[in-house]
């Protein structure tokens, strides 16, 4: 094998399609001949006679190498008998047995010495090895790609996917002896740490790229392009100066309408068709904008009913609850489209152009003004007179304009510089599933592997091309 690593001197026909040749001195196992299979069922509802417990839920475990203190354990209940048979233990791997995607079963997390007594939760089951030589050779097993891929295919069901006991208990698994087994294990902790290392550095890159270029933008919309005007106060605490020439001014003296969605007397869900035309709700906004759910829409009878509801080109429309600045622009494509239920439409005026008010209004700092001054005991809810009284910077159209340009210039470049960075992860997150995958069915033999210092950027970009 060409690369860093060295095959073994000589493989076997394992008999699995998936696990392919394997070196000749190991075995190949069902996996209920490795270790005990408990797909738990406790339940997070409370029950009468069943005593409370921390519960370790599916979504706190995806995606974690191992089961740790920071995770948000949910409350639950259990019997006594569930208490005994589905509290963890060091050297167990948790894996999701259910999902309503194929490609998240089957995600395994480690259960360390120091998290012991955290209950296994209902979307999950619990792989106990018969020998705790085995433990985290196991999980590694449950990352490798070819065995993702197995496990995907095996999953079933319409609306969720699941894995039965019988599927996992008889899945194949390769079998080193105990002492390479150790080996494999201490190989991949070290390597592995190195690339989730240089992961993590280019995920913080990408959260300060993305930081700095909200800071140039709202920096740009709010002060204008001209280091050298004259400034003024604006009189809106947020904002502070402006340049001298701007008006600031309520959103609702800058607006030539501004209505909410239908009433739910108006629009039930039995109103909403397949391939009608589209309701715009908040969660049909995504970056400015509108990304239509083909089931949520409405056919011509029911569209003449909500006529007065219908969107514009240049139109604004808000999110009402929840995330408080979530708006998009609409097109000239989807005039016609119903406001939904959730959502608010503005009909900006000629002062306003709908890019620059858009930039403005998901500015961390209207953000701000709109959460204090929202309406809602439980969540942040939005109207008419709240978003109409928000306070914004009013330059002249033709500088507006300008500002957008820049703005699109900037934005392109940081755009440039996060797309580098985010396909640096995606090959480093590529080699690292090679890497286990490679390691755990033999591919390379890492028996007499000499590790190389931990962190060492150019010795892992060096082995990018090892498989």
């Amino acid at each position: 094998m060409p690369g860093k690593y060295r095959a073994y001197p000589e493989y076997k026909d394992s008999g699995v399609e998936w696990l392919g040749d394997v070196p000749r001195h190991w075995d190949v196992k069902k996996l209920k001949f490795l270790a005990h299979v408990l797909p738990s069922n406790v339940d997070k509802k409370t029950k009468d006679g069943e005593i409370s417990v921390f519960l370790c839920n599916y979504t706190d475990v995806y995606y974690n190498e191992s089961v740790n203190s920071s995770m948000d354990f949910m409350k639950a209940s259990a019997t006594k008998e569930q208490i005994q048979k589905f509290t963890l233990k060091a050297g167990d791997t948790i894996i999701t047995k259910d999902s309503e995607d194929p490609n998240d079963i089957a995600i395994p997390t480690f259960v360390p010495e120091d998290m012991e007594n955290v209950i296994c939760g209902y979307h999950l089951s619990m792989i106990r090895p018969n020998d705790l030589t085995y433990g985290v050779y196991i999980k590694r097993v449950f990352e490798c790609g070819y065995a993702r891929a197995y496990f995907a295919t095996r999953s079933n069901g319409l609306t969720r996917y699941g894995l039965g006991t019988y599927a996992l208990e008889n899945v194949f698994f390769p079998k080193p002896l105990k002492d390479e087994a150790n080996k494999i294990v201490n190989f991949l902790d070290h390597e592995i740490a190195k690339i989730d290392t240089l992961i993590e550095k280019q995920q913080q890159l990408i959260k300060l790229l993305k930081e700095k270029r909200q800071a140039v933008i709202s920096h740009a919309v709010t002060k204008g392009l001209n280091p050298n005007a004259s400034m003024r106060d604006s009189g809106v605490e947020w904002l502070g100066k402006v340049p001298e020439h701007w008006v600031v001014a309520q959103l609702k003296f800058n607006t030539v309408e501004m209505q909410t969605g239908p009433f739910g007397s108006q629009l039930h869900a039995e109103d909403y068709i397949d391939d009608g035309i589209p309701l715009v709700n908040p969660a049909h906004m995504a970056d400015g904008k509108i990304v239509p759910d083909s089931k949520v829409s409405v056919d011509e009878e029911t569209w003449h009913r909500l006529k007065r509801h219908q969107l514009f080109e240049g139109d604004l429309i808000f999110a009402r609850r929840g995330e408080l600045g979530r708006c998009a622009i609409v097109t000239k494509d989807q005039e016609g489209w119903l406001c939904g239920t959730g959502s608010l439409k503005a009909k900006l005026n000629d002062r306003l152009v709908p890019e620059y008010s858009y930039l403005l209004i998901t500015s961390d700092g209207v953000v701000s003004e709109l959460s204090l001054e929202s309406k809602g005991s439980t969540m942040d809810n939005l109207n008419t007179e709240t978003l109409g009284r928000v306070r914004l910077p009013v330059p002249p159209v033709d500088e507006q304009r300008k500002i957008l340009d820049y703005v699109n210039d900037v934005s392109g470049k940081f755009k440039k510089l996060i797309i580098k960075a985010s396909s640096a992860i995606e090959l480093m997150q590529e080699r690292r599933t090679a890497l286990i995958s490679a390691a755990v069915t033999g591919k390379i033999d890492v028996r007499h592997h000499a590790s190389h210092p931990a962190g060492s950027a150019n010795t892992m970009m060096e082995h990018n091309n090892d498989f």
